[in-house]
């Protein structure tokens, strides 16, 4: 039994619907999950043009129509329908589409009828101009899945996973989250990831929060009196995690000590790092949900929508994660 994945065009207004449709051209699309593909039919036959793909999807009514094996499937939503649009543009409308689609996926994935979802990026902006209450994609999953434990981001890259203390919220406000209970939470949070994608053992490095690893105190007191604690908490509950060790060199021992993940303490201070490494391949994770979730880890970039020049290495990236995640999640289901 392969999983059935959804795939969903995200903002409109972005690279989005370019970006599904150099996806739905890849050869082993089928090969490896069930694809379901949600939205409106115009901002998928506008992405196809912009992509110059022509990728012939079956049409269904409903989830329940797919069988197997099958042709990626495509299910139009009304409701998702954004008319004309002004592309690389915030908007309520692109907001809207995107919000609907991810709500009607969500209401699918409630009822068990999908395995794991992908989407193409949205944008916060626009989904706040559409009524969002939530400050981020994965709090509206969250809600619409019925969330109440620990979830929150993780960026990967290769077999490399991150996560973070604090993450959309202000560099001022950044030292008021790093609490030895928070911290502990994210290493646990990460812990439980890697064991999930089939690492038994994983090996944590956790960053400082100050330069230096706050030099004794002399730059900040966080590591001393929340980092250092909290790792030592997890080593004692039998997680490999170490540090902290300077943000700045954090990264260069991942390849010389072998680190399965990597906790930062903010946004930038893990981001900044992946992305270099491959801007184009890294893949943002929504941890602690039923499903997996998966995005590619860049944004909707306006400023190329409608080009046809976007790369959808990234996307590519995560509909693997996702399947992957959701054979595994089905194959121990059955045990």
């Amino acid at each position: 039994m392969k999983p059935r994945i959804a795939l969903l065009l995200g903002d409109p207004a972005g690279i989005g619907p370019e970006l599904v449709a150099r996806l739905l051209a890849s050869r082993d699309l089928s090969r490896s999950a069930n694809v379901i593909i949600f939205g409106d039919r115009s901002a998928l036959d506008d992405g196809q043009r912009i992509a110059g793909t022509s990728v012939k999807l079956k049409e269904i009514g409903s989830i329940e129509e797919v069988t197997q094996p099958h042709q990626p499937a495509f299910l139009h939503l009304p409701a998702a329908e954004v008319g004309p649009i002004v592309r690389g543009r915030v908007s309520a409308a692109g907001g809207r589409s995107a919000m609907i689609t991810a709500q009607f996926a969500l209401e699918q994935a409630r009822a068990r009828k999908l395995d794991g979802m992908l989407f193409a990026p949205f944008n916060k902006e626009a989904l706040q101009l559409a009524g969002s209450r939530y400050a981020s994609e994965i709090a509206l999953f969250a809600h619409e899945l019925g969330v109440t434990g620990s979830y929150g981001e993780h960026n990967v890259l290769h077999d490399l996973w991150t996560s973070r203390v604090s993450s959309h919220v202000s560099l001022a406000d950044v030292p008021a989250c790093i609490t030895q209970a928070r911290v502990l939470e994210t290493i646990q949070f990460l812990y439980k990831s890697l064991r999930n994608y089939g690492i038994a053992n994983p090996r944590i490095a956790v960053s400082a929060l100050n330069p230096h690893a706050g030099d004794g105190g002399l730059f900040g007191s966080e590591e001393r009196t929340e980092i250092v604690p909290a790792i030592a908490d997890a080593t004692a509950m039998g997680i490999m995690a170490f540090g902290p060790f300077p943000a700045d060199s954090v990264f260069l021992r991942v390849k010389t000590e072998r680190y399965d993940g990597v906790v930062s303490m903010y946004h930038d201070q893990g981001q900044i790092a992946t992305k270099l490494l491959g801007f184009h391949k890294g893949v943002t994770v929504c941890g602690g949900l039923p499903i997996p979730i998966t995005t590619p880890a860049h944004g909707t970039a306006f400023d190329i929508a409608g080009k046809g020049v976007a790369n959808p290495g990234a996307m590519k990236e995560a509909f693997k994660l996702a399947t992957r995640l959701a054979a595994g999640n089905m194959k121990a289901s059955t045990k």
